[in-house]
């Protein structure tokens, strides 16, 4: 019997209650990075679960435990993918607040921007490489990754900074 993938709020749900009981010393690295890679089987369960992690003020995304990062390795494109697409939409979102004199705002999209630039650091950097050059050619208006940018509507300023925050990444 195949198992039921959960939606993106259970991803949400899963990952903070997780998350909370790892922080509090009620789960281990081993469970917890367990209990992920259940979630990164299913595109909603990833998105959730990254919706939590990299936005919320758990410290989990500050200190990935090993065991944990395996799994987000493992996982494959499906994180690459989200991590860089999270990683141009964060940088736009601060743009976007620097220009309507947001701080904390911007803050906060600053510190998701942080987190997945340093997560793109420890994923397989092949994958890495090649999601990026795709996307840093959207931000030239070629390629697949075009539609992605023009669907959010980035203006040049912010497409400028997603190719600065790409070229930010040390493995690119």
């Amino acid at each position: 019997m195949k198992k039921k993938s959960p939606s993106f709020e259970e991803a949400i749900n899963a990952a903070s209650l997780w998350c909370t009981a790892w922080e509090e010393g009620e789960l281990s690295d081993e469970v917890l990075a367990d209990r992920v890679s259940e979630l990164l089987e299913s595109r909603n369960g990833s998105r959730g679960f990254f919706a939590f992690s990299l936005s919320s003020n758990s410290p989990l995304m500050d200190r990935l435990p090993d065991v944990l990062i395996f799994h987000l390795r493992e996982a494959g494109e499906i994180v690459v993918d989200l991590i860089v697409k999270n990683l141009a939409m964060s940088t736009a979102m601060a743009w976007h607040h620097k220009l309507d004199k947001k701080p904390d705002q911007q803050a906060a999209s600053e510190n998701i921007k942080r987190r997945c630039i340093e997560l793109l650091r420890l994923l397989e950097p092949h994958s890495v490489k090649k999601r990026l050059e795709s996307l840093l050619e959207g931000t030239k208006g070629k390629g697949k990754d075009l539609d992605f940018l023009t669907r959010w509507n980035y203006d040049d300023a912010q497409k400028k900074e997603i190719a600065k925050a790409i070229l930010s990444v040390p493995e690119y």
